[in-house]
């Protein structure tokens, strides 16, 4: 056994499911590694929802799960790591917990059986009074019209010792089945009720995973809750089976820094991240054990240095005359409007419990004034939440817009707003966990399929408001990062994200070209007209971005991403005209001779400088600060679309043929099949392992010349990365010409080349006459 790095160099992230196991993941250890990974990094693994493809429903957190290879599969994953000396990062979900499936998961099913004196009741976040003792559960369908609401319960049976609504299946508490009992006078008896699943909106009475139903949230500030939930990943740590944790969504915890406390008490302070998006200028709180976030933050950052400012005002030209205004659409105004209509919609039922909450020791006055201001405070909202009394000044913040926003609301808010910033008080517990799932839900999940300017921009951590940065600004923000989050993983892709690493590397390149987009837009609309112009911005964007696409894979996307954005059609109630005429539109792209012109036109004119922004952002990402992830398969071309098409089966037999093509000597061009990525992906990753005492600090090197702000170009203690940027707009203005870089005078060698420098002052069109990115390390050891 080699000896593992107690903190990773870089990971290799890897979704295990039941089609592709830990044992699969085992096997895959060996070409890891060659790859020049430290660590391997694995989704959930502990019992999840049956057919589940992600592992985020767990209905059992004592077992690892026998479809995805059980307790011996992960025994055999953690010694393959461990004995090519790669460390073990596994996925953890302390949040909630899935309950689609009652039978699966014995807590939920011990709640539904003895109510409130269940044990595990204390477990779940459930308002009882508010149901009237019972907890709903919301699954029964529409009455047929003319009939009574009540009459779908006609649909129950007894089974046995259960009572079951077509396929699911719900315990019977013990003398509550006489002789001769109906299911429905059963189902009156039980701790539960069954209600129709339109009522989840207003009148759920448990806390979830934002709007899903079937995530129940779980309670692990009780100690108890804690030690039972966290028993097997425990002795995953104490075992040595695993080395790190990344923690899913903390911010639905009552209290994340306290989970985190006692996390590292223990673990003994293994290596934690949390999946925390930052917003804008927001800090990760400095008091939390953990060493960083999953890497959103920095995939903004590289993206952005990437997108050519110049072409912001013709694109919000664009943008604003498909949406047939005067002027722009102002992101704070938009997401303020979908964050409120969040919060009067799908949560309306969190809203209305913080109403209780607040009442529960106060007169209650007007029934909605205090629901209307707390819904109006979670839509101007500025960040995810507040730590309190970390974050107190958001709240404020929030207070002062809402205010401008509801003036008539302003007494109101001031008699909250006391409450609402005290940690002791449960409504400003609870406040903090609803402000994130609105956040979530009105930003991500809505506004990023409504503002489509540039679809790159709308990313998951990403502020679409800030068009691109500078190559001054980019490096800044890579100092601070070495300064104060050295560990901190960096991500270009991961299961969540809207768009794959190099999707977006391609529609970036449209700000370099925005005269002829608009024109290629017009064809297409011409061609397919939706009467959705900024949908017909985003879904041809994305076609663009991700071809070749499948048709099956394009049309899966439209649906998710019309229904999200809820202009023209919505997951409640599809416009089936509308829709119809999208799928058309999207065979349209495969079938119409006009469509596909276009399409081939703006696609042949973007690939190249995709590519080439594809090759900048992954070197970049791989040798920055922070513990880069390469999410699996993106070490070829990851073109992607929103899950679950950025979770398909990977093709690891062609990227094994690549690497060992590569390590023969072979210089892949910068192609279609992209070679050339996995090429700088190893040589990148490579380094780092090996050397790491060439990556010890974060010093930006002088590009002097016409064309300097083509280039970024740093030296990270040894290791200089150059990376080419707006590859259009350079070779308008003739090439890089007499533009240079400074280096380090000695002889240095470009590990993806395996050309040697004398060092000094080096021509870039010399640097780059091969590929768009060189990394560079001392000729002695390199």
């Amino acid at each position: 056994m080699k000896t593992v790095n107690p903190l990773p160099v870089s990971t290799y992230r890897l979704q295990i499911t039941a089609g592709f196991t830990l044992f699969a993941a085992a096997e895959l250890v060996e070409y890891i590694s060659g790859l020049g990974v430290d660590w391997v990094y694995i989704s959930p693994v502990l019992r999840s929802a049956d057919g589940s493809d992600h592992g985020y429903d767990v209905v059992d957190n004592s077992i690892v799960d026998p479809a995805r290879g059980g307790p011996e599969g992960l025994a055999a994953l953690s010694k393959a790591c461990h004995d090519a000396g790669l460390g073990l990062l596994v996925d953890i979900v302390p949040n909630h917990l899935g309950v689609a499936d009652a039978t699966q998961n014995a807590w939920w099913w011990d709640v539904l059986e003895n109510g409130r004196e269940s044990r595990y009741a204390e477990a779940f976040d459930i308002d009882w009074d508010f149901g009237g003792g019972k907890l709903r559960i919301p699954v029964l369908g529409d009455a047929p019209t003319g009939s009574d609401a009540g009459s779908v319960l006609d649909d129950l049976t007894i089974v046995g010792d259960e009572l079951r609504y077509f396929d699911n299946r719900y315990p019977i508490a013990p003398g509550t089945a006489d002789d001769g009992a109906s299911p429905r006078d059963v189902h009156e008896r039980q701790n539960y009720e069954l209600v129709n699943w339109r009522r989840a909106d207003a009148e759920l009475n448990y806390r979830r995973f934002f709007a899903v139903n079937t995530l129940a949230g779980v309670r692990v500030e009780v100690p108890w809750v804690f030690e039972e939930s966290h028993a097997e990943i425990l002795r995953w740590i104490r075992e040595g089976l695993a080395d790190g944790l990344r923690v899913d969504h903390p911010d639905g915890l009552a209290d994340p820094g306290g989970y985190l406390d006692a996390l590292a008490a223990a673990t003994g302070g293994s290596y934690v991240l949390v999946e925390k998006i930052l917003e804008g200028d927001e800090r990760l709180p400095a008091f939390w054990a953990t060493a960083g976030t999953t890497g959103y933050d920095a995939l903004a950052d590289i993206d952005r240095v990437l997108v050519d400012r110049h072409g912001r005002k013709r694109l919000d030209a664009i943008d604003t005359a498909l949406r047939d205004r005067a002027q722009p659409v102002e992101w704070k105004t938009l997401i303020h409007g979908t964050k409120r209509a969040i919060a009067d919609g799908i949560l309306r039922s969190e809203v209305l419990r913080l109403d209780r909450e607040y009442h529960a020791t106060r007169p209650r006055q007007d029934p909605d004034l205090v629901a209307d201001a707390v819904a109006e405070l979670l839509a101007c909202f500025p960040v995810y939440r507040s730590y309190l009394p970390h974050g107190a000044a958001h709240l404020e913040e929030a207070a002062e817009l809402a205010r401008r926003h509801r003036p008539e609301l302003a007494a109101t808010i001031d008699e909250i707003l006391p409450v609402l910033g005290d940690p002791t008080e449960p409504m400003a517990v609870r406040f903090q966990q609803t402000s994130g799932m609105v956040m979530a839900k009105g930003v991500e999940d809505t506004a990023f399929y409504r503002y489509t300017r540039l679809g790159s921009l709308t990313e998951v951590g990403a502020d679409p408001e800030e068009f691109s940065i500078g190559v001054a600004e980019f490096h800044r923000r890579q100092a601070e990062r070495q300064a104060t989050m050295p560990g901190s993983m960096t991500t270009l892709s991961t299961h969540d994200t809207k768009r794959g690493e190099d999707t977006r590397a391609r529609i970036s390149v449209l700000s370099e070209m925005p005269e002829r987009w608009e024109a290629a837009l017009s064809e297409l609309r011409e061609a397919t007209p939706l009467g959705d112009g900024p949908f017909e911005n985003l879904l041809w964007q994305a076609a663009i971005g991700a071809w070749p696409v499948s048709a099956e894979r394009l049309h899966a996307y439209a649906e998710k991403a019309s229904r999200e954005a809820g202009n023209s059609t919505n997951w409640l109630d599809p416009d089936e005209e509308f829709e119809r005429r999208m799928h058309e539109a999207v065979d349209s792209a495969f079938t119409d001779p006009r469509v596909s012109s276009v399409i081939g036109r703006i696609v042949a004119e973007t690939s190249g400088p995709g590519w080439s922004n594809a090759l900048s952002a992954k070197l970049v990402q791989l040798t920055a600060p922070g513990v880069p992830d390469v999410y699996q398969g993106s070490e070829l071309w990851e073109t992607s679309l929103v899950d679950p098409d950025n979770r398909r089966p990977v093709d690891y037999d062609i990227r094994r043929l690549y690497l060992a093509a590569i390590d023969s000597g072979a210089h892949p061009p910068v192609d279609e099949t992209g070679a050339a990525k996995l090429l700088v992906a190893s040589r990148a990753l490579r380094l780092r392992r090996d050397r790491p005492e060439l990556f010890t600090r974060y010093a930006p090197l002088e590009v002097m010349g016409e064309r300097a702000r083509h280039a970024i170009a740093f030296d990270r203690g040894g290791a200089i990365t150059l990376a080419t940027r707006m590859p259009v707009t350079l070779e308008a203005e003739g090439g890089w010409g007499g533009t240079s870089v400074m280096l380090p005078g000695h002889a240095l060698v470009d590990v993806i080349s395996g050309r040697t420098f004398s060092g000094g002052n080096v021509p870039l069109a010399h640097v780059f006459d091969e590929y768009p990115v060189a990394l560079l390390a001392p000729a002695s050891e390199g």
